[in-house]
């Protein structure tokens, strides 16, 4: 069993922060961790995983945490870099053939669409830095991402046409982690997932990091839930992105969005990376990869603020998922926060409860000092 975390007498305290969020209406639940290097300064739950089941949500609640996937496989592509390899600044095609001579869509209306070559072939910096040109997702996958096998998905980008010239602007782009994902295959020899597990998972402690939940993890999930009729109250919904049940062997991995995980494990990945690539005396990345990673990468014409895997915006990093999960590293201040819910949107006030709790848990440490 993986060992619970620990907060110290002296904490910062979220309940009464969010509860009000939950008594009006705007709020399921949520939970709400902030760490240091080595200490929990807040483990708070408030609400319920399940409102119709009465189901409190705990510190071991499983949320599909979506796009916060794209650090952790960005992470895997850097243990490759870091070992020889790939180097990013490499086009995609040295590595997957299937994108030599990919065009760009240089002009379309209703009747033609011109095709034409781009300045230069997508490099695997761009598709980690949303700057490549490849589309958010391709047609086929439709009508959830989960559904094509990885190879499959990237072929699919690969035969359609660029958006933009590759590295004049910023798209973000499910299409490109999912690449970044497909060259993580090729060059290891390993399944993608395979490679999550053995190489970043399993070492990492993150026992509950999955793609696919089996039956225990599902029962801890916490149920969706969506604005009312006229954004009043709260409707259980469905993850539409993903298919169900949730615990189908079939459903295939997303490098770029899903995973499903808990708040001690998605600190135990953000505890490594803030600690410059090592936990508790295991080496996973070297200082300057994790550098390159949650610094800007985007170029020096694009305003846009990421790195690879990561937002890099106010002098701090992170990373949120669709259903309004969200990490956090503030390197200045030696703070990781994550705040786990799964709303696809708030109605009334709610969505001020994640920043509410991050002002709130900012001064109090200050304070501290």
């Amino acid at each position: 069993m993986p060992e619970p975390l620990k907060t110290p007498r002296t904490q910062f305290t979220a309940s009464p922060l969010l509860q009000p969020f939950v008594d009006n209406g705007t709020l399921a639940g949520a939970v709400a961790l902030a760490a240091t290097k080595d200490q929990v300064i807040c483990l708070d739950t408030v609400g319920f995983a399940d409102i119709a089941a009465g189901r409190p949500m705990t510190a071991d609640t499983i949320f599909w945490i979506a796009s916060q996937t794209k650090p952790m496989t960005a992470t895997a592509l850097m243990m490759l870099v870091d070992e020889g390899g790939v180097n990013v600044g490499d086009p995609v095609e040295k590595y997957l053939p299937e994108f030599k001579g990919q065009m760009l869509l240089a002009e379309k209306d209703d009747d033609h669409a011109l095709l034409r070559k781009p300045c230069h072939p997508i490099t695997v910096r761009e598709i980690l830095s949303h700057t490549s040109g490849l589309p958010f997702q391709s047609p086929v996958e439709t009508p959830t991402f989960d559904m094509l096998p990885l190879r499959t998905a990237v072929l699919s980008y690969a035969a359609g046409p660029l958006a933009f010239e590759p590295g004049s602007r910023y798209e973000y782009s499910n299409a490109g982690t999912n690449t970044a994902g497909r060259i993580v295959e090729v060059v290891s020899g390993m399944a993608y997932e395979e490679f999550m597990r053995a190489r970043l998972f399993g070492p990492l402690d993150m026992s509950n990091t999955t793609f696919v939940p089996d039956e225990k993890q599902a029962a801890l999930l916490a149920k969706a839930y969506k604005p009312g009729p006229g954004n009043a109250g709260l409707v259980e919904t469905a993850i539409s992105q993903l298919s169900y049940p949730l615990t189908n062997p079939l459903r295939q991995p997303i490098p770029a969005g899903g995973l499903f995980s808990n708040a001690r494990d998605v600190l135990r990945f953000c505890r490594m990376i803030m600690n410059g690539g090592e936990l508790d005396g295991r080496r996973y990345l070297s200082e300057s990869a994790v550098k390159q990673m949650t610094t800007k990468q985007t170029g020096d014409r694009v305003e846009n603020q990421y790195g690879f895997g990561w937002d890099t915006s106010n002098a701090t990093f992170g990373h949120g998922g669709a259903f309004s999960t969200n990490m956090r590293i503030d390197p200045q201040r030696g703070l990781v926060t994550v705040f786990l819910v799964q709303h696809a949107g708030f109605p009334g006030d709610g969505g001020k409860c994640p920043e509410a709790f991050k002002q709130s848990l900012a001064e109090w440490f200050d304070a501290q000092a």
